[in-house]
């Protein structure tokens, strides 16, 4: 059963139709998997064995009977625990006003449900997504090396398909908190394009910069998770590089960041690409730089708005850390906020000139493969480890990072490509273009 559990979606759905594989057995093979080495992850918060199993029956009968509910019908996926579940607790990965009990699905579970996917449980997250581990709660570790962080804040949703409990997972995207768990694991995430999933029902932590996107092993796969979460279809066939104009963006801070081994995995691609008659060429934009602050700008005084009564009313519930930046946030002044938003609106523009010469852009995703710990958002590492991603959370482009092979120490390197405003599809196509030309990546445990 372990090597189904790392089919991919139309290979699954295929065995599904041919009933060479059923989704009970599948469900409860990914629940074995989960019991006998999330141990070593830590990547749940709730597992709904139960549940998934009767989901899983209901949807081998539906299938049987001839009723069909598309891609994702009987597939096993995980939701981060920040999404409601009616019945099931929220706990934001806090003791902080936590954990909650819904009476209804956020938007985007119930599209995931109608689309027949089976929900194995709720996965761990940094705490409110904010940045920080809360002790009760844990790290969640990297299924490449446990001894190493999967990223945040969904590495839970990240680690548990990585290490294959389940083939796709839901997660959320302030300042990089989709893909930069899934470059340290080795796997495809896409930040979609601002609006395009509907966020009722998933715990907010900063109303202008959040997105809801996919984790999952392809882009193909990706594709799938994306359609069920917004009802709508996403080509993700391989498209022709020839002519693929790509623009080759320059950050001002990244020799300072930059890990060799990563580096080395990007311009690899790179000649690949070229080879395959892509046109690439260094870009970059006037005031780039200034987005990293301009994002926190803004982060930072929306999630203290966000949290003020719960912060008030039960501060010793949060974790230390959380609890600071929070406290932190209120002291960020109007005026500085209002910067950001104009950098914000100047720095559109000038994309959406930049986008008039090229196709997409493309960058390493993160500077580094996975560190020991998740580096904290107010110093120098937390700038680093978002240098390249929290520009699009500000922009609200669609940016999708996917791998880029493993460096020398056995740790995967992510790169990441960005398209203009709804050209979600075209960011996937390119990635599974990449993907086609490179070996899927494995982690060892």
């Amino acid at each position: 059963m372990t090597e189904a559990l790392f089919l991919t979606i139309a290979e699954l759905g295929a065995a599904y139709r041919a009933r060479a594989l059923s989704p009970v057995a599948v469900t409860q093979g990914a629940l074995d998997r989960i019991a006998a080495l999330d141990h070593k992850l830590n990547s749940f918060i709730t597992i709904l064995a139960k549940e998934s199993l009767a989901e899983a029956e209901m949807a081998e009968g539906e299938l049987a009977a001839g009723k069909d509910r598309g891609p994702l019908h009987g597939v096993p996926i995980a939701i981060k625990d920040l999404a409601d579940m009616a019945g099931v607790p929220t706990t934001c990965a806090s003791r902080a006003g936590s954990p909650r009990m819904p009476h209804q699905d956020a938007s985007v579970v119930a599209r995931l449900r109608a689309a027949g996917a089976v929900i194995l449980g709720k996965t761990n997250l940094l705490e409110y997504a904010y940045g920080a581990v809360h002790p009760d709660f844990g790290q969640t570790n990297n299924p490449w090396d446990p001894k190493r962080t999967s990223g945040g804040s969904s590495g839970g949703s990240a680690a548990a398909v990585a290490a294959g409990f389940c083939f796709a997972a839901l997660g959320t995207d302030t300042g990089g908190s989709i893909r930069i768990p899934a470059a340290y694991c080795g796997i495809v995430g896409l930040k979609p394009s601002f609006g395009l999933v509907d966020l009722a029902g998933v715990q907010a932590l900063s109303w202008s910069l959040d997105h809801g996107g996919p984790l999952a092993r392809s882009s193909a796969d990706a594709a799938r998770l994306l359609e069920g979460m917004t009802g709508r279809r996403f080509a993700a066939a391989p498209r022709d590089l020839k002519g693929l104009r790509l623009g080759n963006m320059q950050h001002g801070a990244a020799a300072k960041h930059m890990q060799p081994g990563v580096r080395q995995a990007f311009d690899a691609v790179l000649a690949r690409l070229e080879k395959s008659g892509a046109v690439i060429r260094p870009v970059s934009v006037p005031d780039m730089d200034l987005a990293p602050d301009a994002l926190m700008a803004i982060l930072e005084p929306e999630a203290s708005v966000i949290h003020q009564r719960l912060i008030a009313a039960e501060p010793e519930g949060f974790g230390e850390i959380t609890r600071q930046q929070i406290e932190a946030g209120f002291a960020i002044p109007a005026t500085a906020y209002v910067r950001a938003q104009r950098l914000q609106r100047d720095l559109a523009l000038r994309f959406r000139r930049l986008f008039e010469d090229v196709d997409a852009l493309i960058s390493p995703s993160v500077p580094w493969v996975a560190p020991a710990e998740d580096p904290a958002l107010s110093d120098d590492s937390g700038a680093g480890e978002m240098l390249y991603s929290g520009l699009y959370n500000l922009l609200g482009l669609p940016a999708l990072a996917l791998p880029a092979g493993l460096t020398h120490e056995g740790l995967p390197a992510s790169l990441q490509i960005a398209t203009p405003w709804g050209a979600d599809d075209l960011a996937l196509s390119i990635g599974a273009a990449i993907e086609a030309g490179m070996t899927p990546l494995r982690p060892p445990i």
